[in-house]
């Protein structure tokens, strides 16, 4: 930790999407390390971990659209951003499938503008790790998913992260801005308050004592991957390219034990004893690829990423999060 601490102490780092469950825990690790954190944040929601932990306490916050290139362009330049974590999006299915030019607008247009302001503060921005996801290869036979593989994405959202991967790749080879791109899975953990995903929706069902609900049919296959281990991953990642590693490369973060909603709704009612709430399966989701899943051997051999928790020991700690939770609004 010594040696990580060293790298960022000090250091101006730049968070899109702090409020958001990723960015939430992946500000948290940075102050651990030293890092002076600028939070971009377009809503103040106090219902975030962000906010509801204190932590925006210890950053600077800016707030403004991603859409806006003035105000993006502004945090990095009067900031003196070195290092920056791309995160903010618009990450909803349904929302995307809803509202398509929204997300294209978050997603998209948000994306190079963050990277433009990079580039033209080129000076001062040694690092860039842009969120992508799985979803960006879309639908393939071809599982699991390698990072050779074409980006494919056909509805609102994938195509938005498609979009998105693709020109933070277009930055390094046309204008060698030092910027990689990460790739997960579904992420989750303590402080996503969004319940139609099913980890919190299911904690949250259980606590409650009500029938876990399932959009899909419940076979859907995805990879999980615990909130602590995709931020450390970030971190590694930036540290590579650091040290003029990594740049323009993009890294799937996995445990490799993809499992079905089902299976995921079952692990956690083991997990709170809840296994005679039936779960009801409403199978209404639409837009949504069918099997997903990464293979992360690029990110063990070349950052030396392991992942650090198990499916179960990460689920467990997310219930935990979920249940203080409750206590505190139902006190």
């Amino acid at each position: 930790m010594a040696m990580a601490q060293s790298k960022w102490s000090g250091r101006k780092v730049l968070v899109t999407g702090a409020t958001g469950l990723l960015g939430s825990w992946l500000v948290k690790d940075l102050l651990v390390r030293g890092a002076r954190v600028v939070a971009f944040v377009r809503d103040f929601d106090p219902q975030s971990e962000f906010i509801r932990s204190g932590d925006y306490k210890r950053t600077t916050i800016v707030q403004g659209r991603l859409e806006d290139f003035d105000s993006v362009e502004r945090a990095v330049n009067e900031s003196e951003i070195h290092t920056v974590f791309h995160l903010g999006a618009q990450t909803i299915v349904g929302a995307a499938q809803r509202s398509p030019l929204a997300t294209f607008e978050s997603n998209i247009r948000g994306t190079y503008n963050l990277l433009e302001a990079c580039r033209i503060h080129s000076s001062l921005v040694g690092a860039v790790v842009v969120a992508s996801s799985d979803k960006a290869y879309g639908e393939s036979d071809a599982l699991p998913y390698k990072e050779s593989m074409p980006l494919a994405g056909r509805q609102p959202y994938e195509l938005s992260k498609s979009c998105a991967d693709l020109i933070s790749q277009g930055y390094f080879h046309s204008f060698r801005l030092p910027v990689a791109v990460a790739r997960c899975g579904n992420i989750f953990g303590g402080g996503d308050l969004n319940w139609s995903r099913i980890v919190p929706g299911t904690i949250m069902s259980c606590i409650r004592g009500q029938r876990p609900q399932i959009r899909s049919d419940g076979t859907y296959v995805r990879d999980y991957l615990y909130v602590k281990d995709a931020s450390r991953a970030y971190i590694q990642l930036a540290e590579h390219l650091m040290d003029r590693q990594a740049a323009g490369e993009a890294f799937n973060f996995s445990l490799e034990k993809p499992a079905s909603v089902l299976e995921i709704v079952r692990a956690i009612q083991v997990l709170m004893d809840c296994q005679n709430l039936e779960p009801e399966v409403q199978n209404v989701a639409a837009g949504e690829i069918r099997s997903q899943c990464l293979d992360s051997s690029k990110a063990r051999e070349e950052l030396g990423w392991k992942p650090e928790f198990s499916l179960e020991s990460g689920l467990q700690e997310t219930i935990d999060w979920y249940r203080r939770f409750a206590g505190f609004h139902a006190a």
